[in-house]
């Protein structure tokens, strides 16, 4: 990271924040970035006028149709980018122009030829980069790496983990046709396996080291161009672990469950995430809206992202990205981190065009 980063701030003024994409995602990145103390969200693009409409009644004061337009127009410190992953590497390059760090939303890029070339652009920049991998954020995974850590099991020799959601079409009866984006291979780079196999490589690394993958198995459960489900065989080396995960976008799933589960067995018990959930989750989901209903009377800051964990992590994610560039530390989640989890993706794709032989069966993982 260059040492003179952070010149142009002040520790008095606020950051200023651009939002670059206000879809379902941008959306999270932008709340969370309006509830953070010595944050100031000045700006925000997208090329849906729904969108742009949302970020102002949000208390964005100027929104922008192209994000290229807005990052020449407003000086801003940082910018999120939460856009389709096909605009990724452009978006950081005209970012890279106008000297602002970035937080990109994950995959990082559609491959890693496509994200060496990203960070290069960012290096020779000078501007930091961090990639919103929020499962590591979640109370439930960081109970079972605390756990870990502490050597609570002792040594692992087999996990399994499973992140299985309804991709884009949601939950039906369907209100409108799902954004075509995701379903392009070319735009996307990928399906399951590269939408929610990222942030559980992320995650699996976080726990036992470096990653071997050696088999994969992809397949469509729904008549789609990409994938809509991948099971993979891993091996930790360091830890000597197996490890078996299975993601897939063929299941409903509306917030605030989410359907992610982790389970290690050491050879002296069993650590899941599921042990470490927020308990009596809707009843604080409550509080916090009557706490809201509150604070909104008093002129308080509403308390935005207590009842939802999954929220949380991204409001924590981008915290930790904007903490660590004010100080001038790399980011906890940097580029480099990301790429990784995309070489995994690669490395998985890859066995499972060589394979011949049956699918793997998901994993059955039980709470």
């Amino acid at each position: 990271m260059s040492s003179g980063l952070l010149s142009r701030w002040s520790d008095s003024s606020d950051l200023s924040l651009a939002v670059l994409g206000v879809g379902n995602i941008g959306t999270v990145h932008l709340k969370a970035a309006l509830a953070m103390d010595g944050v100031e969200v000045v700006a925000a693009a997208d090329a849906v006028p729904e969108n742009r409409t949302r970020a102002e009644r949000a208390g964005v004061a100027r929104t922008y149709d192209d994000y290229a337009t807005l990052l020449g127009a407003e000086d801003v410190d940082a910018a999120v980018v939460a856009l389709p992953p096909f605009l990724h590497a452009e978006a950081v390059e005209r970012a890279a122009e106008a000297g602002v760090d970035v937080f990109v939303e994950k995959p990082l890029a559609r491959s890693t030829e496509e994200a060496d070339r990203l960070l290069e652009t960012a290096e020779r920049a000078g501007i930091a980069v961090g990639v919103d991998h929020t499962l590591r954020y979640q109370p439930d995974m960081r109970g079972v790496k605390r756990e870990y850590d502490e050597g609570r099991v002792g040594q692992v020799p087999y996990a399994s983990m499973t992140r299985v959601n309804d991709g884009h079409f949601g939950r039906p009866p369907a209100d409108g046709a799902p954004p075509e984006w995701p379903l392009d291979p070319d735009a996307a780079g990928g399906g399951a396996l590269l939408e929610l196999g990222v942030h559980c490589f992320d995650v699996l690394e976080w726990l036992f080291g470096d990653l071997e993958v050696e088999s994969a198995a992809v397949g469509s459960t729904l008549e789609v161009p990409v994938e809509d489900a991948a099971t993979v065989l891993l091996r930790a080396p360091e830890t000597e672990t197996t490890i078996t995960l299975h993601c897939g976008s063929y299941q409903w799933e509306e917030l605030p469950d989410v359907n992610t589960r982790l389970r290690l067995e050491g050879v002296t018990g069993t650590i899941t995430n599921g042990d470490h959930l927020p308990e009596n989750f809707y009843v604080d989901a409550a509080k916090s809206a009557v706490s809201n209903v509150v604070s909104r009377l008093t002129r308080d800051d509403p308390d935005v992202f207590g009842p939802t964990f999954y929220l949380q992590a991204h409001y924590e994610a981008l915290s930790a990205f904007l903490e660590a560039v004010r100080e001038d530390e790399e980011p906890p989640v940097d580029g480099e981190r990301g790429r990784r989890t995309l070489e995994l993706v690669e490395t998985a794709y890859d066995e499972a065009a060589e394979s011949t032989g049956e699918p793997l069966e998901p994993p059955e993982v039980t709470r």
